[in-house]
């Protein structure tokens, strides 16, 4: 057997383990050798044109310049998801020869009459905490349902009280999932906002984890109207000093508050989940559209319930095509006793938690217990098992995720280890033993 064969066998092998129902990208080399061997923020949504449409953040590790080097790719499928277009590059650097800074975290919207936007941070050079979070807002478009984009141009961001004082850094900031249509016209989505190490509560920090944080949202209010990115207009809620915060597990006067994910209520009002490092999600409401947000708090299975246990990891909330909610989890608190803290992970299993509406609760959606829905059995994208020599050091599922519910078929589509870009249906066989409290 040849180098190759035995790579196209072990890739063929792992790209089944977690049993998917869909295969949108599968990378060439886990080695690296083919510049594709790192995939997540995978974001799926409905194209202008009947089709379905994917832009994801591809990266590669580079020693010549010591950082992520990142590049946004597109890909469509007009087949309802089951083959896919051979992906391009959108924006970012081909290779760690090409100059053009790194672009990262894109996010898709389209307008009413369908033009798609894909929106990103660009890094300029000069990194903060992490150099992928840390950059300027980009935007691109096309007119021709992604055969042709226009070139990149600058979207405006205020300065924020939580940016570099000195104003040499730029925001550290990202968009992790697709927008929501706002009540009255154009998209809302939030973002997860890193405190400059000027500005932050901890000036030193042991792990990543520690990284200052709070949640914020912009709402793109002239986008039907078709303008150049450039000409978008952007107004920011929850901001500043009104930001969404949760509290440290070790300190609660640090905020790791990250990852907003939304969806709409029956009564119209906004639910936010977010990621902390508390153990456990956090979420928030809006009754005006996301224009103003109550506190957050712990998010439970009930009123007066446990809270819903999570690394700090991703855990957002989807709805289905039937009204009811899913959410999906981790179930662990992290590695909570190893030093430094290792509270990032396990990332796998992946577990769902069913949600239902309840109109007089305190907390409006109430869950059932979590069944475990999405499993790697412990092995890196390479065939070997983490913690063995060679083993790669990824070691998430369902992570940097995306949901569509097209022609009531409900589908995660999600990061399998950074590496394959999946999906798997949400059945009503998988759900029908997930029982939501009544009271």
């Amino acid at each position: 057997m040849n180098g190759s064969q035995a790579v196209n066998e072990i890739l063929a092998r792992e790209i089944i383990r977690s049993k998917p129902d869909y295969f949108l990208y599968v990378p060439k080399h886990f080695d690296g050798s083919a510049r594709d061997s790192k995939n997540e923020h995978i974001l799926v949504f409905e194209g202008p044109d009947g089709s379905m449409m994917a832009v994801w953040t591809q990266g590669d590790n580079s020693p010549a310049i010591g950082t992520q080097i990142n590049r946004l790719m597109f890909a469509r499928s007009d087949d309802d998801g089951v083959t896919w277009t051979e992906p391009r590059r959108l924006v970012g650097p081909e290779s760690d020869l090409d100059p053009t800074y790194m672009a990262s975290w894109g996010f898709p919207i389209v307008s009413a009459s369908g033009r798609i936007y894909v929106i990103y941070n660009r890094y300029q050079g000069v990194g903060g905490w992490v150099h992928m979070h840390t950059g300027v807002m980009e935007g691109i478009y096309s007119d021709d349902y992604g055969a042709t984009w226009s070139n990149p141009q600058n979207i405006p961001m205020p300065v924020s009280q939580y940016d570099d004082p000195e104003g040499k850094i730029p925001g550290e900031w990202i968009v992790w999932q697709n927008p929501t249509r706002a009540l009255r016209g154009g998209y809302i989505v939030g973002y997860t906002h890193w405190l400059n190490q000027a500005r932050a509560y901890y000036k030193k920090i042991e792990a990543w984890t520690q990284t200052e944080s709070v949640v914020e949202f912009m709402r793109f209010e002239n986008v039907d109207a078709n303008p150049e990115p450039q000409d978008l207009c952007v107004r920011y809620s929850a901001w500043g000093d009104k930001a969404l915060r949760a509290p440290y597990y070790k300190d609660p006067l640090l905020s790791i508050a990250q990852e907003p994910s939304m969806v709409r209520l029956p009564d119209n009002r906004l639910f936010c989940a977010m990621r902390s490092n508390s153990g456990y999600i956090w979420y928030s409401l809006s009754n005006d559209d996301g224009e103003t947000w109550c506190n957050p708090r712990p998010l439970l299975r009930k009123d007066y319930g446990q809270p819903i246990l999570q690394p700090v990891s991703c855990s957002p909330i989807y709805q289905l095509s039937d009204g009811r909610y899913v959410l999906l989890h981790h179930n662990n608190r992290g590695d909570l006793g190893i030093n430094k803290e290792a509270t990032y992970g396990p990332r796998y299993p992946a577990y769902l938690a069913l949600g239902e509406f309840r109109s007089e609760a305190d907390q409006p959606i109430w869950f059932s217990e979590s069944k475990e829905f999405l499993h790697h059995d412990g092995v890196s994208a390479n065939g070997i098992k983490f913690g063995e020599p060679g083993a790669l050091r990824c070691n998430d599922i369902g992570v940097y995720s995306s949901f569509t519910t097209r022609n009531n078929n409900n589908v995660l589509w999600h990061a399998d280890r950074k590496f394959f870009l999946v999906g798997k249906r949400v059945t009503d066989e998988f759900l029908a033993d997930l029982v939501v409290p009544k009271f």
